[in-house]
């Protein structure tokens, strides 16, 4: 029996494709083992979304030839599309699969023999075409369900269409035998994922569905407790799916919303769909109907052009709002996209001081975030998560908390009182042996 270990860069998206590819090969007879437990296959799926993605790829290949020199090594996701060649020639990989092939793994590398050269199976991204549906399992207390893939959108400093090409998506009828798939299971939550989510129902290259249906179908759903959306565009998350949510008993109030500047003049330098007063308003109506609902944003710093008052009008645009915690980027200049081109290049002296000031400004957010939740009462999904005799959870508004370990509290969702946020900024709760069940 083979043992194969699986490495996962990027995002939720890349770990529901890897957790099912794995489980196809256990379907076959292979033994999924850990990184360190001298593989005879490696599989590394990649992101390409930063630049310092790229170079953590070909670390973990130089890690994967330490542990087992004579062990296959296959690269595949996001930057395997991108860049097969440039891939197939770094030293220790076997093989490279693309976007429409990564999914045939077993069929096109079926002995998985080391050859002296890298084999590459890597077709144009219009190839791309084939919704492959992929949820994680039996890896994290929550299990990312994939609902979309692709995207139609052509920002200036995105490559994700060129690694994932377009717009595409699962069936509800099939995305629904899924989610039944995973309530027979011991499972407490749902993070629906894809690369545009908001633009769900593309099917054949035709729109056939829509996002609140989707969701609205989801949460007649019996044996799941929670459902989270994952990352969605402001001009896609309409006031519908937005009211529906604040009335739903399973749709978690928590959304993450990419802004990416608060300049208006960015905005449409970036290429990006909406401006800032829409973003605004979408963050306005979710706090009218859930004041204690947790709103993430994405900032991209030093984009081309980008000025000092282009950057201090975003920070005092995400300042003023109630959004809760920022996903801070630095802007990395990638082939193949209109921004590479552009001029006016920030210094990365300057990038990375506006980074540090959104990132302060985002522990304040959250700090205050928390704050204003503390004496107030949630549900917590625990997970088996132990630091120095603490266990860690989420509230489904998403505040992590910790409490003493209790290992029956492992994967249970209880109702807590949020007491005081310790050193490391985590909530912490009442003793465990206080903790009322939730259901």
């Amino acid at each position: 029996m083979k043992k194969v270990a699986f490495y996962t860069l990027g995002c939720k998206l890349n770990y529901a494709e890897t957790s099912t590819i794995s489980r196809m090969f256990e379907q076959k007879g292979y033994l999924k083992v850990s990184f360190a437990d001298n593989p005879d296959i490696f599989i590394i799926n990649t992101c390409s979304v930063t630049e310092n993605a790229d170079k953590k790829c070909k670390k973990i290949v130089r890690e994967a030839k330490k542990i087992s020199p004579k062990g296959f090594v296959a690269i595949i996701g996001c930057y395997a599309q991108l860049k097969p060649r440039e891939i197939s020639e770094i030293k220790g990989v076997d093989a490279v699969l693309g976007a429409a092939e990564k999914f045939r793994l077993l069929e096109l590398l079926d002995d998985f023999a080391v050859q002296q050269e890298a084999r590459v199976f890597a077709s144009e991204i219009q190839e791309a075409q084939e919704f492959h549906h992929a949820f994680s399992m039996h890896d994290r207390t929550r299990t990312f369900l994939k609902v979309q893939d692709g995207c139609n959108y052509g920002c200036a400093f995105c490559t994700i269409p060129l690694a994932r090409g377009k717009s595409r998506s699962e069936t509800i009828a099939n995305i629904l035998q899924s989610a039944e798939e995973i309530a027979e299971t011991d499972v407490k939550e749902v993070v629906l994922t894809g690369v545009n989510i908001g633009d769900f129902g593309i099917q054949g290259g035709k729109r056939k569905e829509k996002f609140i249906d989707l969701i609205q179908a989801l949460d007649g759903i019996s044996g799941i407790d929670r459902f989270r959306i994952s990352s969605i565009e402001p001009n896609l998350l309409t006031n519908e799916a937005i009211t529906f949510v604040s009335q739903s008993a399973r749709f978690v109030p928590h959304f993450h919303i990419p802004l990416q500047s608060g300049s208006n003049a960015m905005l449409r330098k970036m290429g990006r769909r909406y401006l800032r007063e829409l973003y605004r308003d979408r963050v306005e109506k979710i706090k009218t109907l859930m004041p204690h609902c947790c709103i993430g944003a994405d900032v991209i710093v030093g984009f081309p052009g980008e000025t000092e008052a282009h950057f201090l009008e975003t920070y005092a645009f995400l300042n003023e709002l109630p959004v809760s915690y920022l996903h801070v980027f630095t802007y990395s200049e990638r082939a193949n996209t209109r921004a590479a081109e552009m001029d006016e290049v920030v210094p990365m002296k300057i990038r990375n001081q506006r980074s540090r000031m959104l990132r302060i400004l985002s522990e304040k957010k959250r700090r205050a975030f928390y704050e204003e939740n503390l004496g107030k009462t949630f549900q917590v999904l625990f997970e088996e998560d132990v630091e120095a005799g603490y266990m860690q959870g989420f509230t489904e508004n998403y505040i992590r908390v910790s409490a003493k370990y209790d290992p029956v509290l492992i994967n249970e969702i209880k109702t807590v009182t949020l007491t005081e946020i310790n050193e490391k900024g985590t909530v912490e709760v009442w003793e465990p042996e206080n903790l009322i069940s939730a259901h």
